[in-house]
């Protein structure tokens, strides 16, 4: 008997073609996927309690006995209500069911179900609407609640789910050797399907779970792995040790120890034969800039061109401004490359580029469009990598012969979930801040009067020649409580703010436009600027001493974090504002985590163990494979071991041997879908 597992569902009893429309919906084509759609709840019937006992407005479980159906009822067009009485032997209970007259009709008279729905009533009657129904010597009591689309029910998935697992046979699914099973103490891979979609009590499910999580992080730490294999391909540029005192005696500021380690690391892989792939990760202000520029004098001194792109022009811009601060005192050439460039400028610039009379280039995507050429690019440094597209990151690297590349990013996460985002790149962490970066006072308020003082706290500090950031977190109206930040800017210009200069800032503004304010601002042609999070990955405006967050109680923590990120930058002394009408213990304990620390990587911690991974950069994890069932915050214990089993498998060699084809199989799979 071949294996069945990769044919389409229209080949499990009981899914014909539109049924098989539906499951599409899903992302279900194949009997594969269709085991592998896990339910996301239970409903459990376990434990049903009497008719008189049940919570009035909650869910509860049942046991009763049909003792009486009435005729159906048709209240509308397209409405039939069909109502009988039921009974646990003490007392009654009136059930509702609507429009489903196959359920109505499937109930017998003097049958015992257990019935799991919404008790309405009083002191001495019950009534229960749509239950979920299962007959009493039914062995299935707990009933898995899957993700569904319009028109295909709990029930046709769970009977599909049950048909699927029966075409296949156990040894198909397998693919883990029985040594890594049983060192790792995991259930069969076909137990543990059958256990997630079927469990005969809530602790079947748990170690179901574990296996099913711990396969989605080995084959995910597998594939991390082989991606950094493909890219370290032999490079032309395999740098030669150079002294780069040149560069670090010109700086007007000593190097921390972290800084001059990542520098270190670097160098260390620019004179290899393979490519460099390591991430940079720092906190706010930790000094990322000045380790990419001593990349870029390493790079020089070697003969090698150097390219930096930012996600806009303005931040683009000041990089410019940094490296060249950075460089230009040790003979190091530096250009800028964008898109507001005139004709006659970017000609410039790209020739320069093409003809080897500029040493680095900065600028955004303008770097890799057609027609721009290097003439020996050995290293491509990309800041802030999750706001680029695979495509324009590789579009870039394409322009030379498989170059370095060093990737910036300032949200520092936690090395646990950074393995797995970024499990390709080598880490450096920058984890300690320049000396003099001055600390952020942080303050949480709420209430009326409080946030009363606040705006006149900051108003206090525009008049003493200070800038301020009010950041809003929606752009639309009708929000429930919160504002269009357009309307609000309007509203706080004409009230607390009137006689000052206030911009607004949000995502819908044309790029350009969103520049020119963001420049203006900086430039000091406003006092006041009212934004959304757009400002978060944004441009150093020395003067701003004050950041006030309205609603902070919507935002994660280490966007918080981001966002005070942009005060401090100058020799003001600064403070952010974290303001909310929110006062449960739940938000007062976030909130207190931000104004006890200003440790990046503290705050990632707990941002990862109170919202999970998904949401830290806005995006469902870089366009990694999202985690169906695994969670990097609470399973920490199990990404270790999938981590360890995964790299002992590619250190030893084993998973090119005989015996691990399977397992390729499933890492080949589950990129071959995320490149889909």
């Amino acid at each position: 008997m071949s294996s069945r597992l990769d044919e389409s569902i229209t080949g499990v009893k009981g899914v014909g073609e539109k049924k098989a429309a539906l499951f599409l919906k899903l992302g279900i084509k194949t009997v594969r996927d269709l085991i592998y759609h896990l339910p996301r709840s239970y409903i459990d019937c376990t434990s049903p309690v009497p008719v008189m006992m049940t919570e009035l407005g909650g869910v509860n479980v049942v046991e009763v006995e049909i003792v009486r159906k009435q005729a159906p009822a048709r209240i509308r067009k397209g409405m039939t209500v069909f109502r009988l009485l039921a009974t646990d032997g003490t007392d009654d209970l009136t059930v509702t069911i609507y429009n489903l007259q196959y359920l109505f009709d499937s109930l017998k008279i003097g049958e015992k179900y257990l019935l799991c729905g919404k008790v309405t009533g009083n002191l001495t009657r019950r009534e229960m609407s749509s239950p979920t129904v299962i007959k009493s010597t039914s062995a299935d009591k707990i009933i898995p609640v899957y993700p569904l689309t319009a028109g295909l029910n709990r029930n046709a998935v769970t009977v599909a789910v049950k048909n699927a697992l029966s075409l296949v046979r156990p040894d198909e699914l397998e693919f883990l050797p029985a040594d890594i099973i049983k060192k790792a103490g995991l259930m069969p891979e076909y137990d543990a399907l059958r256990a997630i979609h079927f469990p005969r009590t809530r602790g079947e499910a748990e170690p179901a779970r574990k296996r099913l999580a711990f396969d989605e992080l080995l084959t995910l730490r597998l594939g991390m792995t082989e991606m950094r294999e493909r890219v370290r391909r032999s490079t032309t540029f395999a740098m030669k040790p150079v002294d780069i005192s040149g560069y670090t005696s010109a700086l007007p500021f000593r190097l921390t120890g972290a800084q001059l380690r990542a520098i270190s690391e670097c160098m260390r892989d620019m004179a290899c034969p393979t490519p460099m792939n390591r991430l940079l990760l720092g906190d706010v202000g930790s000094g990322k800039t000045a380790v990419a520029a001593a990349c870029c004098y390493f790079a020089a001194k070697n003969g090698a061109q150097s390219v930096m792109m930012a996600p806009t022009e303005i931040l683009a811009s000041q990089h410019y401004d940094s490296l060249r601060g950075f460089l230009e005192p040790s003979g190091v050439r530096v250009g800028l490359l964008t898109g507001s460039l005139t004709k006659k400028q970017k000609t410039a610039v790209v020739d320069a580029a093409k003809n080897g009379e500029l040493d680095v280039i900065v600028g955004t995507h303008a770097l890799f469009q057609t027609g721009v050429e290097y003439s020996r690019l050995g290293l491509v440094i990309t800041d802030e990598q999750h706001r680029f597209g695979v495509a324009q990151r590789s579009a870039l690297a394409q322009k030379g012969e498989n170059p370095h590349r060093l990737v910036m990013s300032a949200t520092p996460i936690p090395r646990t979930l950074a393995l797995m985002i970024y499990g390709e790149l080598d880490i450096s962490v920058l984890d300690e801040l320049p000396a003099g970066r001055k600390e952020i006072k942080t303050y949480a308020v709420t209430g009326k009067s409080l946030r009363s003082r606040a705006m006149a706290f900051v108003r206090k500090e525009l008049d003493a020649g200070g800038q301020a950031y009010i950041v809003c977190p929606a752009v639309e109206a009708g929000d429930g409580a919160m504002k269009n930040v357009v309307d609000y800017a309007k509203e706080l210009s004409e009230g607390e703010f009137s006689g000052y200069r206030v911009g607004v800032l949000h995502g819908q503004l044309p790029a350009a436009k969103k520049d020119e304010v963001m420049r203006d601002f900086k430039d000091g042609k406003y006092d006041l600027l009212v934004c959304t999070t757009v400002v978060e990955v944004g441009v150093d405006v020395p003067n701003a001493s004050v950041m006030t967050v309205e609603n902070a109680d919507r935002f994660g923590l280490s966007q918080l974090h981001q966002l005070r990120g942009r005060v401090g930058r100058g020799e003001r002394a600064s403070s952010c504002i974290l303001i909310t009408d929110n006062p449960s213990e739940d938000v007062r304990k976030r909130l207190k985590i931000l104004c006890s620390t200003n440790n990046g990587f503290e705050i990632s911690e707990a941002d990862l163990e109170i919202r999970g991974p998904g949401d830290f950069f806005g995006s469902a994890q870089h366009g990694l494979p999202p985690l169906k069932i695994a969670d990097l915050a609470s399973d920490s214990e199990l990404v270790a071991l999938a981590q360890s089993t995964a790299d002992s498998l590619t250190d030893t060699g084993r998973i090119s041997l005989p015996g691990c084809e399977p397992l390729r199989e499933r890492v080949k799979r589950l990129f071959e879908r995320v490149e889909e």
